[in-house]
């Protein structure tokens, strides 16, 4: 039998027909960042072992993105339909062995592969239909990148919208938000076969990255609207105090990753 290719499903004699390339991936995007804090109690309840309660334990962040990404040989840019997608996920912090670590909670994603590279990551992403008001250059169809500049994002999923924002620039800031900007421990895990209450993969890993470049990172004020819908929980983490908006283009790699523990 023939030897079978493909850095993950489907794979083939070729490998051609797998949903992703191996890594390094390649990220270009726009970023808006909403940071608020809930009830610590909710926050709590999502780290997992052994992460443990984080200074300022009910910061949350949840984050729409608009991405560009390729493989190594940038074919994806040639069929950008392969390339381009969207994604809003909430973060929230905790500590693992004593350091700041960030965690993302939910995530949604507009297309298959980033999904499917998403669960290889270990974010527990679903599919969703996300929208962010573009910034512009030339003309009057949008905001600039300047003081002033107002911006909308929903998110929306299984025919329901699940929360709303929007984001007036006010100025700039040197260090944007706190709730996103450390290390990210996730969770890789799938059941066994058996269903019987035991995992064939549980780790926590996280993703390293590099060759990032940032564009100026715009600060401002923000109104977010999150709505209980049936079979999520994101609701528990509504807004109780806002602290701000983060506006922000930039540009990251990731080669891979480290398993931090196998609980297994």
């Amino acid at each position: 039998m023939p030897e079978q290719h493909g850095f993950i499903f489907p794979r083939t004699a070729t490998g051609a027909s797998s949903i992703l390339p191996p890594p390094p991936w390649h990220y270009s995007g726009d970023l808006l960042t909403i940071e608020y804090r809930t009830d610590p109690d909710r926050v709590v309840e999502l780290l997992p072992d052994p992460m443990e309660p984080a200074d300022d334990p009910g910061a949350v962040a949840i984050v729409w993105a608009d991405w560009q990404s390729c493989g190594d040989d940038f074919a994806e840019l040639d069929d950008p339909v392969r390339a381009q997608y969207r994604e809003v996920f909430f973060v929230i912090r905790g500590r693992y062995e004593g350091e700041h670590r960030s965690r993302c909670a939910y995530i949604w994603v507009d297309k298959d592969f980033a999904m499917v590279r998403g669960h290889f990551q270990g974010y527990p992403k679903k599919l969703g239909s996300i929208w962010m008001t573009r910034p512009v250059a030339y003309g009057r169809a949008g905001p600039r990148l300047e003081v002033g500049g107002r911006f909308g994002a929903t998110l929306a999923a299984n025919d329901r919208r699940l929360a709303e924002a929007t984001f007036t620039i006010t100025g700039t800031s040197d260090t944007g938000g706190f709730v996103n900007s450390h290390a990210m421990v996730h969770t890789r895990f799938m059941p066994s076969i058996e269903a019987d209450g035991t995992a064939a993969l549980h780790e926590l890993v996280t993703m390293k990255s590099t060759d990032v470049d940032a564009g100026p990172i715009f600060t401002g004020d923000a109104d977010l609207a999150l709505f209980d819908v049936p079979g999520e929980e994101f609701g528990l983490l509504e807004p109780r105090e806002m602290i701000g908006g983060f506006y922000q283009q930039l540009g990251v790699t990731f080669p891979g990753g480290e398993t931090l523990a196998r609980m297994t």
